[in-house]
C-alpha cells in the first residue's frame, strides 16, 4: 500500500528545522548504507547524534505518533530511529535499491523490521528540481514529490530511487517502521475496513451495524497481530 499523509509536519516546526539544518554538519550517506545500495548511493545524511538530527526526529516522532492517519496505515510495532538527508550538488540521487530487511537502531540496538518504509519531506517541490521518489509499485512506477511536511508512506519490499536533483536542495527525514502486520495485504485490508467504520460511525454513530463492524475489525487484529 502507498499512502501519502499531509501536514504531518507544520509550518512553525518546519520553519525551525530549516533553521537547524542550515548549519548542520553533512557526512556522506553511503556510511549508512548496505553493500549493494553503496554503489547507487549519492547523497549526505545528518550524524545521528547532531542537534539537528535529534530536533527534527523528536518533531517527526512526536507527529507521527499523534497522526491517526498513519497510526491506522501502518499499525506500527516499533520505528527505527529516523534519519536525515539531502540531495544535491556532487551528491544528487540513489539509484534503484531495496531497503535492508532488518535494520539496528543506532540508540540501543533494537532490530527493527522494515515492513514499511516513510519519507517526511522537508524541503518544498518548488526549491529543487528533480529528485523524485521513484517507487515501483504493483501498477508500475509511481513518482512522489511532495509539499514539505507531507509524507508517503510505501512497502519496504519496494524497489524504489529517487532521482537526480539538478537544481537546489532536497532534503527529507526517513525512517522505517516494523508494523503488528507483517503482511501489507492485511495490513491494507484493516486500513480500508477502519476508513469504512469511521465514516460509517460519523454518518450513524454507534449503531448494531458499526458495533458489529467494529468487532469484526478487532478480531482481525487480534488473529493477524504480532506484537
Amino acid at each position: 500500500m502507498l499512502l501519502q499523509i499531509p501536514d504531518v509536519l507544520d509550518a512553525r516546526q518546519l520553519a525551525e528545522a530549516r533553521r537547524l539544518l542550515a548549519d548542520a554538519p553533512w557526512s556522506d550517506g553511503r556510511d549508512s548504507a548496505g553493500s549493494q545500495a553503496a554503489q547507487v548511493k549519492r547523497n549526505q545524511q545528518l550524524p545521528h547524534d547532531c542537534a539537528a538530527a535529534r530536533h527534527v526526529r523528536d518533531a517527526v516522532i512526536g507527529a507521527v505518533e499523534r497522526e491517526p492517519l498513519f497510526l491506522s496505515a501502518a499499525l506500527p510495532r516499533r520505528l527505527f530511529t529516523p534519519r536525515i538527508n539531502r540531495y544535491g550538488g556532487d551528491t544528487p540521487s540513489y539509484g534503484e535499491h531495496v531497503d535492508n530487511a532488518i535494520r539496528f537502531r543506532a540508540d540501543d540496538g533494537e532490530r527493527v523490521r522494515t515492513d514499511i518504509s516513510c519519507t517526511v519531506f522537508l524541503s518544498e517541490p518548488d526549491a529543487y528540481e528533480g529528485g523524485e521518489l521513484l517507487i515501483q509499485d504493483t501498477f508500475g512506477p509511481r513518482t512522489i514529490k511532495l509539499p514539505a511536511g507531507h509524507a508517503v508512506l510505501y512497502p519496504g519490499t519496494s524497489v524504489h530511487q529517487v532521482t537526480p536533483v539538478t537544481r537546489g536542495w532536497r532534503i527529507a527525514c526517513f525512517f522505517w517502521i516494523e508494523s503488528m502486520i507483517r503482511s501489507d495485504e492485511q495490513r491494507r485490508l484493516l486500513y480500508e475496513l477502519d476508513l469504512a467504520i469511521t465514516r460509517l460511525r460519523n454518518r450513524h454513530g454507534d449503531d448494531a451495524e458499526t458495533v458489529a463492524l467494529t468487532g469484526t475489525y478487532h478480531n482481525l487484529l487480534r488473529m493477524w497481530a504480532d506484537t
